[in-house]
């Protein structure tokens, strides 16, 4: 016996383009001529879904032509933080040798490594270096005096009153001293120069001479032809990188969730979705030839109020960072088309480990690399 069903016909009904005149062109265009105000609001709609609609076509365009690279992940790694997390460097640094971590993104602090004038103190890199050797790592090295962590400039005590004519030619001798030391280190992969050099709104400078980023781009060329370059730029930054100098790639900062100190006094999660980096990461390739890695990926709480971490109890920790969100971290990272990812706190890992008798960042991280 054959069963017969009749499909209601609309169903499989569409809409000629009478009716999509009729439904949706009509309405607009007898909108557009009520009165001027209204062509500017569909002006401006109009406007808004073009500009969008190229972010996203390009940021999908990269996606794409990225998708066959192998990712290369690691971690920043600053041993005075770990120091003030009640931490042993060492100790930390190894741990994450040990999990799978061949990538370190490591910092010459002026302050540190030349506390008084030419007076100079490397065995803190030195062992960092002795160690990624050890385990076959590489090592992305930030020069400069700008550099990652609060409060960004690191000038040492006795620069502080010269003139700027003095302290830039101190500097200067200072980044010779450490390239010259480092250049012929099998670990060392490449050099970041300075950190988010440009952005304004965050850290304790005051010097943003372009003159000056370009006479250190042009000192390390000269001193290290063999490593490139890397200049990094900030999310938070507008503007297209066209000036001097033209590095061999830029770096990008990303950070997912802040606290807000200024006006919510909450937490604040930026909008951002993974397509926008991509779009950043595509039109410089399209223009400048550049490829663009993620220098920074925030992974590590945010406190309130200016509070340090080990002033902050886990659960407020967690509600900036927990295994969850840090597992969305390296996901959305991934999904932006860049490669090359270097992690934001991973001393604060192994601080809710080793102190605070959480494994579960620590376990996400091992898993992941």
């Amino acid at each position: 016996m054959v069963f017969l069903y009749q499909v209601p016909y609309n169903v499989y009904y569409m809409p000629d383009l009478r009716t999509i005149k009729k439904k949706l062109v009509k309405p607009i265009k007898n909108y557009w001529h009520k009165n001027i105000f209204h062509k500017i609001e569909i002006s401006f709609v109009i406007l808004v879904i073009v500009i969008v609609g190229f972010i996203y076509g390009i940021g999908q365009w990269y996606i794409y032509t990225q998708r066959n690279q192998p990712y290369t992940l690691g971690v920043s790694f600053i041993p005075d933080y770990a120091s003030s997390l009640g931490l042993n460097p060492q100790q930390t640094m190894t741990a994450l040798l040990k999990i799978g971590v061949k990538n370190f993104r490591l910092t010459s602090y002026w302050s540190d490594l030349e506390p008084t004038q030419n007076n100079y103190n490397f065995s803190s890199l030195d062992w960092q270096f002795k160690l990624a050797q050890q385990y076959h790592a590489k090592i992305l090295l930030v020069v400069g005096l700008r550099q990652p962590r609060w409060p960004e400039c690191h000038p040492p005590s006795w620069i502080l009153k010269q003139p700027t004519s003095i302290w830039e030619n101190e500097l200067y001798n200072f980044m010779t001293k450490l390239i010259n030391r480092y250049k012929n280190s099998p670990s060392l992969s490449a050099y970041q120069l300075e950190n988010e050099y440009f952005l304004k709104g965050f850290g304790d400078c005051t010097n943003f001479s372009r003159s000056r980023l370009i006479y250190e781009y042009n000192l390390i060329k000269k001193l290290d032809p063999n490593h490139p370059i890397i200049v990094g730029r900030s999310n938070n930054a507008l503007g297209f990188p066209i000036g001097q100098p033209q590095p061999d790639e830029f770096s990008i900062s990303i950070y997912k969730r802040v606290w807000d100190a200024n006006v919510t006094h909450r937490y604040l999660e930026y909008p951002y979705p993974n397509w926008f980096y991509s779009f950043l990461a595509g039109i410089q390739e399209i223009f400048l030839h550049k490829n663009m890695i993620i220098g920074e990926m925030q992974a590590e709480a945010w406190p309130p109020n200016y509070k340090t971490i080990p002033q902050t109890s886990l659960s407020e920790q967690n509600k900036s960072l927990n295994a969850t969100r840090l597992k969305n971290r390296f996901s959305f990272a991934k999904s932006t088309g860049m490669h090359t990812i270097y992690f934001w706190g991973a001393e604060y890992w192994y601080y809710r480990k080793e102190i605070l008798h959480d494994p579960s960042l620590w376990n996400v991280a091992k898993e992941e690399f």
